[in-house]
């Protein structure tokens, strides 16, 4: 029987949430799970994480805010790549999150 997720977003005035399999992924080397599909900030929020990147100059912490690619308070790193939206990012399988400080560096 798979894992409960709590804290899990499921009614949003504009976005709807697709519920596909559950996958396990890597959020700053820590395995956890999330359904395929639905936006990896979604994910995140129902395993308990709240910051999501933190600004380069006055180092504040940011989160879920617009959930539909307008803000740039999800940006985070996705598979070695910097200032990826993660709130209209569809979740897969093994992908690598982690906290974005500042911009994002290449690596």
């Amino acid at each position: 029987m798979p894992k409960k997720i709590s804290n899990r977003i499921t009614e949003h005035p504009i976005l709807t949430f697709s519920k596909g399999k559950l996958v396990k992924f890597y959020f700053e080397g820590k395995e956890i799970e999330g359904y395929e599909g639905e936006p990896i900030a979604a994910a995140l929020i129902a395993n308990g994480v709240k910051v999501f990147r933190v600004t380069e100059k006055m180092k504040r912490a940011r989160g879920f805010f617009c959930a539909v690619g307008k803000c740039s308070s999800c940006l985070m790193t996705v598979n070695s790549i910097p200032n990826v939206m993660v709130c209209v990012e569809p979740l897969k399988q093994g992908m690598k999150v982690e906290r974005q400080i500042g911009r994002g560096k290449l690596i």
